[in-house]
């Protein structure tokens, strides 16, 4: 199924924990307050499952020409390769961001919902603890297709 009647802006949820790399590709997040953000983490993904409340993360909000990366970390589970090989980050702390992202966050995760309707999926609630923005446009679901 290819959704158009909303056209989600690509962002990948990076992130240290246990000496090992953690990161997945996530369409459904928005800012919900002005330093508030949501994403729903599927119930299938190793990186959603791992994130825990006052984990700091990375969310990053992919540029226009960062379309290869919004595909190869969406490829794999984190358990099974290290997503981020070859890839420019920028680490702060245990936070992972793309570098040359749109947006790049450090999150603070406050509270994960359980979405029993929707097979499990965890529907993470974060605090934006620091934001970096750049003058290029956004990759988009669309841009994909």
């Amino acid at each position: 199924m290819n959704f158009k009647a909303f056209d989600y802006t690509i962002n990948i949820v990076a992130y240290k924990k246990n000496d090992r790399d953690y990161a997945f590709t996530c369409a459904w997040a928005m800012q919900v307050d002005y330093d508030k953000i949501v994403f729903l983490a599927g119930a299938q993904s190793v990186t959603g499952n791992n994130i825990k409340v006052n984990d700091i993360i990375g969310v990053s909000a992919l540029s226009i020409d960062q379309a290869k990366i919004a595909l190869k970390i969406g490829e794999n589970h984190s358990n099974e390769i290290n997503k981020l090989k070859n890839i420019d980050i920028n680490l702060d702390g245990n936070a992972i961001t793309i570098k040359n992202a749109k947006n790049e966050m450090i999150v603070e995760v406050i509270d994960i919902i359980k979405l029993k309707e929707l097979n499990e999926d965890n529907l993470v609630y974060g605090r934006i603890i620091k934001y970096n923005e750049i003058d290029v446009e956004f990759l988009h679901m669309s841009d994909l297709s």
